[in-house]
């Protein structure tokens, strides 16, 4: 349970949190993206305050790629309208279209159920590319290379680069490592938030 959350993050600004498994990371992320509505107090991005205007704001990365039974395509546009040079682009710069190349049926190639018809590498570039298709102002990572090997998780570091650049992001991982990027670095420990780094 989330305690006495207080904290701003600046426009641009890429802020970390590091806790233990468990503690709250998640539920934190999906407070802020309009996900969970339950909660006492106040949310606000920018003007939007409404889970639902807070839900097309925020574009989030999770642990384990959630991908739908469909193909690479329509994972990434969630089945909305979008033109082939958005989705060609999103691909690029998840590192995905060396690959999607391969494929026989390129884009429209089907993933599998839960995805099982791809790496854990490229479902998390698949969820990337999504990320980046959508063009949200505010990203939000969870621990997206930790269930990777280091050779994958390099790569899907670099697809994130490509994700988060010029975006404001906030990032949460058990690892302190994973946030030297950040400008300001948090701890979470029984649902209550302490700065423990700031970038002066």
């Amino acid at each position: 349970m989330l305690d006495g959350i207080d904290f701003t993050v600046e426009q641009g600004e890429s802020v970390g949190v590091v806790g233990a498994s468990g503690g709250g990371k998640s539920t934190l992320l999906k407070v802020i993206s309009g996900l969970y509505e339950t909660y006492e107090g106040e949310v606000a991005i920018g003007g939007a305050r409404a889970p639902s205007e807070r839900l097309t704001l925020t574009a989030m990365v999770m642990q384990s790629a959630a991908l739908f039974p469909s193909s690479i395509r329509e994972n990434i546009t969630c089945g909305h309208d979008m033109p082939d040079e958005v989705i060609l682009h999103a691909c690029e710069t998840a590192l995905l279209s060396g690959w999607i190349a391969t494929l026989p049926d390129g884009l429209d190639t089907f993933v599998g159920e839960r995805g099982g018809q791809v790496s854990g590498g490229q479902a998390q570039r698949i969820a990337i590319a999504r990320a980046i298709a959508k063009d949200a102002p505010v990203i939000l990572l969870d621990e997206p290379t930790s269930a990777l090997d280091g050779e994958t998780g390099a790569a899907v570091i670099a697809a994130i680069t490509g994700l988060t650049r010029g975006k404001t992001v906030l990032h949460v991982s058990h690892q302190a490592d994973m946030l030297s990027g950040c400008s300001r670095v948090y701890r979470l420990v029984d649902g209550r938030l302490s700065e423990v780094w700031h970038d002066e």
